[in-house]
């Protein structure tokens, strides 16, 4: 028989409710045995809904459970660090929703505090949208197809900041979401799979055209997080690539390729969401909105890349960590060392805008 594990959810959002908890619940072996969301009127909800025997509204009653064996947590960025940190102290396993934290800072104590609890599974809920292609992309790399890395290019646009009449969101909110901008750290994120490391120096300009917006309580609040922002980066010929940190081990011998990225949130053309990885051979686009990865040889015309069936990832966020709890594998999809890198990543380019500087080193 498979070993129990009793999981303790800790702020219940949309993606907690149509992922973490369903499936957590799916796996033999395996209760959601407490929930804690915002108020205790919305944390029964959810408890009735999925038939969660234990709620309260107080998270310490949670992390101090000693009939609680795991932490999901499903908050805002705001709480990420604090309750990792928790957790991990009172000797609880901990599956934590991206972004790892608000800013760098708070991302390293939580990577220093699961260092000091080598026997804790750490995790944070991966970025997903590249999960079918990412073996694929890392194979065409590995076996040379595109030739020399020449650029990687970032894009995604929404229109939905364009309008300055909406209220502010918590991704909007300094306090709650804290350096987190836009799409920055989740692309980034998915670009670490492939190449297994980032950007060496960057410079960043960002943009707010919605100078303050109202909050809940209809007050205006001054918009502090960029509703556009766009980056150029490097990454130093002088280093050889070599992450053992994430889910595939990736060789390639770095030639001063640049990052371009762009993020919008006032795109009110038609939005894009696409990576691109332009080599002196071949071209992949990866064109998230469709799910769909192109190759184009260098004077051929762009071609459909076939995904094979045992190439294809999927969704395994709970299964994972539930089998890291329960066999010792080790994190994947996304170690904290990982989540500290796209921190390194985001903090740098909110660096780089806010304070005017030309280049900052990683």
């Amino acid at each position: 028989m498979s070993q129990p594990v009793r999981i303790g959810v800790i702020g219940a959002g949309g993606n907690t409710r149509t992922r973490h908890i369903p499936g957590f619940q799916a796996i033999p072996g395996v209760t959601v045995a407490a929930v804690c969301n915002r108020t205790l009127a919305s944390g029964e909800k959810v408890a009735k809904e999925f038939g969660i025997p234990k709620v309260t509204d107080n998270w310490k009653e949670i992390i101090e459970s000693p009939d609680i064996d795991a932490i999901c947590i499903g908050t805002w960025p705001n709480l990420h660090g604090k309750l990792t940190v928790a957790a991990l102290r009172a000797g609880k396993h901990v599956l934590t929703e991206a972004r790892m934290a608000r800013n760098l800072a708070e991302a390293e104590l939580m990577l220093a505090e699961s260092r000091q609890q080598p026997k804790l599974v750490a995790q944070i809920v991966p970025a997903p949208m590249s999960l079918p292609f990412d073996a694929t992309i890392i194979d065409l790399l590995q076996a040379g197809t595109l030739g020399t890395l020449r650029e990687v290019v970032l894009t995604a646009t929404t229109d939905g900041l364009a309008d300055s009449s909406l209220p502010l969101n918590w991704r909007q909110n300094l306090t709650l979401s804290g350096k987190n901008t836009l799409y920055l750290g989740i692309y980034y994120e998915m670009v670490l799979r492939w190449l297994g490391r980032g950007v060496t120096s960057l410079v960043a300009d960002a943009a707010i055209f919605s100078k303050e917006r109202k909050d809940e309580e209809d007050m205006p609040q001054a918009t502090t997080i960029p509703e556009s922002v766009t980056v150029l980066g490097s990454y130093d010929p002088a280093t050889t690539a070599a992450n053992t940190n994430t889910p595939w081990a990736v060789n390639w011998q770095p030639t001063g390729a640049r990052l371009v990225a762009h993020f919008s949130g006032v795109e009110t053309s038609a939005p894009r969401a696409e990576i691109r990885l332009n080599g002196s051979k071949a071209g992949l686009r990866l064109d998230l909105a469709k799910g769909e990865l192109w190759l184009r040889l260098r004077g051929e015309a762009e071609k459909p890349v076939a995904i094979a069936p045992e190439k294809r990832g999927a969704w395994r966020v709970e299964a994972d960590f539930i089998d890291s709890i329960r066999d010792g594998k080790p994190v994947r999809l996304t170690d904290f060392a990982t989540g500290v890198k796209y921190m390194q990543f985001t903090e740098a380019v909110w660096e780089s805008w806010s304070n005017g500087r030309w280049r900052v080193t990683l």
